[in-house]
């Protein structure tokens, strides 16, 4: 899914320009460390997936010791060994318990084990076979600790897996959807407000331009009124008619027209 041509439904505004380009700025920093985020996960991820490769190659040869193992003491000290051992042991000597590691944020299970208490086995293989008994347990004991060793890798490698392709899904939308989204708002509202600026400039040189015709008018408006009132205002002073105060002006105006010519 891409974020080309898409854009969100905004108003142009210089405040809303402003809240994109917070809204950009965050987004790339989350996407950068979901990034790193990303990339520690998967070093850690490819580090246990060779643990667990080594560990089950080495899980082969520790079972097959312990069944080897287990088939000696039954041959040595019979197979009512079995019963013997069950009658001595009353609550397991070996347990497991987990714990939480944290990796880029993300809590791992690991599992270990300890020893809760010793198994009682003075009697057992007394008769026969003691030391083959021995060797069997430790066997197994041995092949219990790779196995939850075995069973912790492979669940933080499963919980690995799954925290790489949420993250993965992350920086994929902040990449490909979010941040080009934003982007074109950012050009969008950039565009709308240019526009506006344009709209305003052309109407205020449309406002200036009235304004000036207008004052040219009324200055025309005026002068011609002067004109008008001028030889009423000459026939009150000298007491002739208007008509002669206009023959006046008239011949005042060819009597200057002459002295300049001539």
């Amino acid at each position: 899914m891409s974020g080309q041509g898409q854009r969100l439904n905004v108003v142009p505004t210089v405040t809303m320009l402003g809240v994109m380009k917070a809204r950009l700025v965050g987004a790339t920093r989350g996407h950068a460390l979901l990034k790193k985020k990303s990339d520690a996960l998967t070093v850690q991820f490819r580090r246990i997936l060779k643990k667990i490769v080594s560990t089950k190659e080495s899980m082969g040869e520790i079972m097959k010791t312990s069944s080897f193992s287990l088939t000696e003491a039954k041959y040595v000290a019979g197979d009512n060994v079995k019963h013997i051992v069950l009658e001595n042991v009353q609550n397991a000597s070996l347990k497991v318990r987990s714990r939480q590691e944290n990796i880029a944020g993300v809590k791992l299970p690991k599992f270990e084990y300890f020893t809760d208490r010793e198994t009682k086995n003075d009697l057992t293989g007394l008769a026969r076979g003691g030391q083959q008994v021995q060797h069997c347990r430790a066997a197994y004991v041995k092949a219990i600790e790779v196995l939850v060793e075995l069973a912790s890798l492979q669940t933080s490698f499963l919980t690995l897996d799954e925290a790489i392709k949420t993250t993965n899904r992350r920086v994929n939308a902040l990449e490909n959807v979010v941040k080009p989204r934003l982007e074109n708002t950012i050009s969008y509202i950039k565009g709308e407000l240019d526009e506006l600026e344009r709209e305003d400039f052309f109407r205020l040189k449309k406002i200036q331009g009235y304004k000036k015709r207008e004052i040219e008018r009324q200055v025309a408006s005026a002068k011609l009124f002067a004109e008008e009132k001028f030889p009423e205002k000459i026939s009150l002073e000298r007491g002739v008619s208007v008509g002669a105060a206009h023959n006046l002006l008239s011949a005042g105006l060819e009597k200057d027209d002459d002295n300049i010519i001539f």
